[in-house]
């Protein structure tokens, strides 16, 4: 019979890097209040472990201002949460362990924690994400389902959302080749409801991936999380259809930044759903009408891999919560605003050290008073405009 520890006990040739104290740890880091991804990847890089963080994060919480002890899961929660994953047939992955997927490792606010259920060794294939309109034509919802077929059929996992059209089309037609559905909510949560025979489909022949516990139901904030799950996965994201409002165009604009490629399928200027694709074409994404496009151009992308962009400020140490003067918290609270900012920006206005600005933003944020956003950014949330100093 399993014990607990062994749900986090890796196998195979993939052996963990990772302790199983120190995954349980990490569990236990992203289910703390105020932890997002990035200052999840901070505080793993300032303090060495996640064992560490959680012993230093009550303290640091207090410098920025909070008022009521940070909610940090004891470990019986934790440790109940991962009985709960394996009871599911289900295995959780965690940044910086070697079965986690490196494409998705290298953007600046990858998931510590993936939940997974079905064949993990789609990850090492090569992989393009499939998106477009839920209300698609059915000429376009036949041309995904075709791309995904002879993509599968040429060994490209193909990656998409499980949503209504196109990426249901898309799955489809992967789906005996190999594909990867990223869900919105917790991979045992059937989203939307008519797709519950294709999940299962993906859970027993393809893989099914989250960063949301079981039993979470999608929520709308969701959503784009799960888009840059997508994007992130892929070396390059296809756009099939898609109105200009379209979330896909979200998935285009994450995938860029993370310096994924772009690809779409023109379509006619009368078609509302296609404004989006037309205009991700103008733009520069590369213009598909073929199978073999998109091979062509597979052909020639690398993965981009290593320290994402904007994570690393120098080798100096972080310095101590009591090194930093009030004055320097004053006037750093003061340029922040609602409106996203670039970190960079703010070391350069204030001419402060690096690491003195990231302990600042490191203690506001685990305060509760400012959010991280893709692009090195951060804003003041809603609690965030009562001064804390």
């Amino acid at each position: 019979m399993k014990t607990q520890n062994d749900f986090l006990q890796g196998q195979g040739p993939q052996a963990p890097l990772l302790s199983r104290e120190e995954k349980l740890a990490r569990m236990r880091l992203i289910r703390t209040d105020t932890v997002g991804p990035t200052t999840f990847r901070r505080l793993i890089a300032r303090f060495g472990s996640a064992i560490a963080a959680i012993e230093a994060i009550p303290d640091l919480a207090r410098a920025g201002g909070r008022k009521a002890p940070l909610k940090i899961p004891q470990p019986r929660q934790c440790l109940d949460e991962l009985k709960r994953i394996a009871d599911y047939g289900a295995k959780p992955l965690f940044l910086g362990d070697r079965a986690y997927p490196p494409l998705l490792a290298a953007i600046e606010d990858a998931p510590p924690v993936l939940i997974t259920k079905g064949a993990p060794h789609l990850f090492e294939r090569q992989t393009i994400g499939i998106v477009g309109a839920r209300n698609a034509s059915m000429v376009a919802r036949q041309q995904a389902e075709k791309l995904g077929r002879e993509l599968a059929e040429q060994g490209i996992c193909v990656i998409s959302g499980l949503a209504r059209g196109i990426d249901t089309a898309a799955h489809q037609g992967a789906l005996k080749g190999g594909t990867i559905a990223v869900v919105a909510g917790g991979i045992d949560i059937y989203y939307p409801r008519e797709n519950e025979a294709l999940q299962r489909a993906i859970a027993e022949q393809g893989l099914l991936v989250s960063d949301e516990p079981l039993g979470v139901q999608p929520q709308a904030r969701h959503f784009p999380k799960r888009n840059r799950i997508i994007s992130g996965l892929s070396l390059g994201v296809l756009v099939v259809e898609a109105t200009q409002k379209s979330g896909s165009l979200i998935t285009a604009r994450l995938a860029l930044e993370q310096g994924r490629e772009v690809f779409a399928i023109p379509g006619s200027p009368l078609d509302p759903r296609c404004k989006g694709t037309n205009a991700l074409i103008k733009s520069g994404a590369a213009l598909i009408e073929c199978t073999d496009d998109i091979l062509d151009a597979m052909a020639q992308l690398r993965p981009p891999l290593g320290e994402p962009e904007g994570m690393d400020y120098g080798s100096k140490p972080m310095p101590q919560s009591d090194d930093i003067p009030q004055s320097a918290r004053h006037e750093l609270r003061g340029l922040l605003s609602v409106t996203p900012v670039r970190i960079d920006d703010l070391i350069r206005m204030t001419g402060y050290d690096a690491a003195m600005v990231l302990t600042i933003l490191l203690e506001l944020e685990l305060a509760g008073l400012i959010e991280r956003l893709p692009g090195s950014k951060v804003a003041l949330t809603g609690s965030g405009f009562d001064t804390p100093y």
